[in-house]
């Protein structure tokens, strides 16, 4: 079964790589603004974000971010069959690093990193040229939904060495590859039920945002370093490592738990702010109300 679904994967991302980058971005720019028109229901939150996000921008420019997020999508979707091809040789023809010396002085504690990472730019750069840069690293995911495009995704995110850890009742498994001075890669930018997660600012709402980095954090002692893969105007990216930071613990854990997982998430906003096109506006992010709360 395994090497079934290693062929099955092959054979989809061989065949899109058949299709020159210039001629799939311009297939899935084409198949996104479809969506964009049909697909009302996504049109709309995506609209009804922005616009709450940014109220001091007028409809117009609402609509013109929306459809760039549309387009910025569809680039990062047709971009996915080169992955696998990205290696030391060429990975300059496709980024930058900005900060990589915040890497070195958070390795250099020899805690582990745990790394704040969003649905922001090309976030599947990362799987590829963490590893170059630095070495492979342990990702806390959920599965998609549709179990083809799991398989592929899976494949690409682990063929340079990196691991896969399901979400939920990892914590143990997370705090050991901390002390063995492991880099732990945490998608921070998604709804969670009140079971998971806190309520913080997000975009000035309430957003139920998860804790897990935060507990690890503070649990561990380990740095949390920012990653952030930005696509620049001339195609490349400029992905751009911040500062490590460190859990506050003064006592008390919950209110620690709130001011800690604030703290991570206004890095999330401060650069989707700067770069408003390039984060998937179309999600529920506020979906999860406080009434809910039990």
């Amino acid at each position: 079964m395994a090497v079934e679904k290693t062929k099955t994967t092959t054979i989809i991302l061989f065949a899109l790589k058949l299709i020159p980058r210039f001629v799939r971005k311009a297939i899935f720019i084409s198949l996104f603004m479809i969506f964009y028109r049909l697909d009302s229901r996504r049109r709309l939150i995506a609209l009804h974000n922005l616009q709450r996000s940014f109220p001091e921008k007028d409809y117009k420019e609402i609509i013109k971010i929306a459809k760039a997020s549309y387009r910025h999508f569809a680039v990062v979707g047709a971009e996915f069959a080169d992955m696998p091809h990205i290696t030391k040789d060429n990975v300059g023809k496709w980024l930058d690093v900005d900060g990589y010396e915040n890497y070195l002085t958070a390795n250099a504690k020899g805690k582990g990193i745990l790394s704040i990472v969003a649905h922001f730019g090309n976030w599947e750069l990362l799987p590829v040229a963490i590893p170059i840069y630095a070495r492979p690293i342990h990702i806390v995911y959920r599965p998609l939904d549709n179990k083809i495009i799991d398989n592929v995704v899976e494949y690409v995110r682990t063929m340079r060495g990196n691991s896969l850890i399901p979400k939920g009742g990892s914590g143990r498994q997370i705090m050991e590859l901390l002390k063995d001075n492991q880099i732990i890669g945490i998608l921070s930018d998604q709804n969670v039920n009140t079971s998971e997660g806190v309520f913080v600012d997000f975009f000035g709402r309430p957003a139920c945002t998860g804790v897990g980095l935060t507990v690890m954090a503070m649990r561990s002692g380990a740095p949390i370093i920012a990653i952030f893969p930005a696509r620049q105007k001339s195609g490349r990216y400029k992905v751009i490592v911040r500062p490590p930071l460190e859990a506050v613990s003064t006592g008390n854990y919950k209110a620690d738990l709130v001011y800690n997982t604030q703290r991570f998430t206004k890095i999330i906003e401060e650069v989707v702010r700067e770069y408003p096109e390039q984060w998937f506006w179309f999600h529920q992010r506020w979906k999860t109300k406080k009434h809910q709360i039990k």
